[in-house]
């Protein structure tokens, strides 16, 4: 078998390698990137433009950017709620009393101390709007 086919490792090994800047036959039309020293004002603020709008598309992680907004949403919505309603300011006066009384008041007939008005109502007061 001495005319027999080469084995695929030495037949790559026999192959020279190219040589110069590129490992590709084909060359580039354009050189990148380009020497902005060479070109107009109106030339390098194209390049400039195209080249910002490719980095924002080729960075853009919407799910990411959304979790993050949707977290500090919900942190500084916490933070004022906390704040307002149930932080101890250690003062003489609360400054958000007033603002304490009316929520706690308009949820104040669903406490477990109310229930038992919510329960018996004014039988009297139904039947006499007839």
């Amino acid at each position: 078998m001495a005319g027999g086919p080469i084995a695929p490792k030495l037949r790559n090994a026999t192959t020279t390698p190219l040589t110069g800047i590129y490992n590709s036959p084909y060359r580039p039309k354009k050189v990148w990137p380009p020497d902005f020293s060479k070109l107009s004002e109106k030339e390098q603020f194209r390049f400039e433009r195209r080249y910002k709008r490719r980095v924002k598309l080729a960075t853009a992680r919407p799910r990411w950017d959304k979790l993050v907004r949707l977290t500090q949403l919900f942190s500084v919505t916490f933070v004022l709620i906390y704040s307002v309603l149930f932080m101890d300011w250690n003062t003489e006066k609360q400054p958000f009393q007033g603002v304490r009384d009316t929520v706690f008041g308009a949820f104040g007939p669903l406490s477990p101390d109310q229930r038992h008005k919510r329960q018996n109502p004014d039988i009297e007061a139904i039947t006499n709007s007839k």
